[in-house]
């Protein structure tokens, strides 16, 4: 198909398409002629991806240059795939100023305490190293609540990290054997199912405050 079908099967205007293609985030089409190409179900699949990361995922074309890359060269392990989806991931959230609850020195009197207290959760679990990246945002995030009024006890923290380690456990047994689609799903999986989890819970908190009230 030529890139007037390409758009017309994606949605996607054809200025938009010749964009992705300058910017590395599609493939060429093969040249049939000096200002002609002839487009597949592969740019398709890639278009459509693009799309997905962008508007569902929330990804900057930067980040989703990074995912591309991941598929296009992936690690040897499944534990490398989760890694480097959380690494685009991670970029991603730095990239939006509401996010950054972990940047900076915090005002607290107690400058170690909500590092103390994500440390501990993440031994406890056996989650990660005190190191990681992701214990210093744990942190950050609990130090923001607790500025914003919220009082998250250790009992509702301890819910919510049962929760995640069940959403987890789903999320690696959903990974299929084959190495394509075990790339597609670790990596392009984990970015387009944090806005469902979301949604879940949002829904789910509507059926537990309707249940509260009917037996109050």
């Amino acid at each position: 198909m030529r890139i007037s079908g390409l758009a017309e099967r994606t949605g996607v205007p054809v200025a938009t398409l010749k964009f992705y293609v300058r910017e590395g985030l599609l493939h060429a089409g093969t040249a049939t002629a000096r200002t002609q190409a002839v487009y597949d179900t592969s740019h398709v699949s890639r278009v459509r991806l693009v799309r997905a990361l962008t508007e569902s995922a929330g990804l900057t074309l930067g980040a989703v240059r990074e995912v591309l890359a991941v598929l296009d060269d992936p690690p040897t392990s499944r534990h490398e795939l989760l890694g480097a989806a959380q690494h685009v991931m991670l970029a991603r959230e730095d990239g939006r100023p509401q996010d950054r609850t972990d940047q900076g020195e915090p005002a607290s009197e107690e400058p170690d305490r909500w590092a103390a207290r994500a440390a501990e959760l993440v031994a406890a679990r056996e989650w990660c190293a005190d190191d990681d990246p992701l214990v210093a945002r744990l942190a950050g995030q609990l130090r923001a609540a607790d500025a914003a009024g919220i009082d998250l006890s250790d009992a509702h923290l301890a819910a919510l990290a049962e929760a995640a380690d069940t959403v987890a456990a789903a999320d690696v047994a959903s990974v299929p054997a084959d190495r394509a689609g075990a790339v597609r799903q670790v990596v392009v999986g984990t970015l387009l199912t944090d806005p469902v989890l979301l949604t879940l819970r949002r829904m789910a908190q509507q059926r537990a405050s309707a249940g509260v009230e009917q037996t109050g």
